[in-house]
């Protein structure tokens, strides 16, 4: 099987410990090259097995070697290295969120458009099939009319001094590092957007970065959904959709793989009480779906057009944080 030859830009632990080894995982994709100044690049290129190292990123894009990059680089800097892994024909898996506003995400898409590469926000949890098995829950009228979607992504960062999580200059956020999840699987689950936003939340650094964040969206197909988003509250990944017959509750809505990739579906309905079992490596499914999208000159599932629509309600989410009112999105 042909295999697309990956650059990884940037020692970032998520790189290290869930996406290189995802890529080393996947059937028609490897790692031929990592880039990164800091001095430990070496001792991680051979402890992940990729034979090339490069101390720049620049180097690493001119490699006529490297098919496509991941870049896991802190928020800020996606966009200008976004376009310079374009500007070099390179294909993009860009960790999320894929900016710091629409319009960046915009000019993203547009760089990669003009490249002629494919682009894709690294959602990996989307790529589990237990997300596409609540949807054919909610399809088949077991649980009724939806009503209402409730999602939380919380962990508790006990010193966040030094963290880009918390660094206002480079994106820091909760709504940003996890709460991005939420406003997608709602979006994902329910089939609709947001007709506007209304959000409070706590307020730490510099008056500007969220460490916890409360949202209400009212949806265009008339749902009440509400997230919440924390680094500074006991670990949560889940959701729940309720409607007029039953419930559905996924408790590993996010980080199945913390759990050896095995995600849980809890229905709840007047006539039955169950917990269906779903097992599946979201990571290297990801990998493999973009890889094959880029082999065979198709599109990826997730398309930037719903990267954008992504953007778009963490734009207004942000706005309505700063002005304490209602945006219409």
């Amino acid at each position: 099987m042909v295999k697309l030859k990956w650059g990884i830009i940037s020692t970032a632990q998520i790189g290290q410990n869930q996406v290189i080894p995802a890529i080393h995982r996947a059937k028609n994709a490897e790692v031929v090259a990592i880039a990164s100044p800091n001095p430990n690049v070496q001792e991680v290129a051979k402890r992940l097995n990729i034979p090339t190292v490069y101390s720049s990123y620049e180097e690493l894009l001119g490699d006529p070697a490297v098919d496509a990059v991941y870049i896991p680089l802190p928020n800020h800097l996606h966009k200008e290295w976004v376009k310079k892994a374009a500007e070099q024909g390179k294909h993009v898996l860009c960790e999320k969120p894929a900016a710091l506003t629409v319009d960046e995400t915009a000019e993203m898409v547009a760089d990669c458009q003009e490249g002629n590469v494919k682009f894709m926000e690294a959602f990996m949890y989307q790529f589990h099939p237990q997300h596409e098995r609540v949807r054919e829950i909610i399809a088949s009228g077991e649980i009724g009319e939806v009503k209402t979607m409730n999602s939380s992504f919380t962990f508790y960062l006990e010193d966040g001094t030094g963290n880009i999580r918390l660094d206002p200059n480079k994106g820091g956020g909760s709504l940003y590092d996890v709460g991005c999840y939420c406003v997608h699987v709602t979006r994902k689950i329910l089939g609709s957007e947001p007709k506007y936003v209304r959000v409070d939340g706590d307020i730490a650094i510099d008056g500007v970065v969220d460490t916890s964040l409360f949202a209400y969206m009212k949806m265009a197909n008339g749902v009440h959904a509400t997230f919440k988003s924390s680094v500074k509250m006991t670990n949560q990944n889940e959701y729940e959709v309720i409607g007029t017959k039953g419930t559905i509750s996924v408790p590993r809505a996010f980080r199945p793989d913390i759990q050896n990739g095995e995600g849980l579906v809890v229905v709840h309905t007047a006539a039955e009480q169950r917990t269906e079992k779903i097992i599946a490596d979201q990571y290297a499914l990801q990998i493999e779906h973009f890889s094959e999208a880029i082999l065979t000159d198709s599109e990826p599932s997730y398309t930037t057009e719903n990267t954008l629509g992504n953007m778009r309600v963490i734009d207004a989410c942000y706005e309505a944080l700063r002005t304490g009112s209602r945006i219409n999105i």
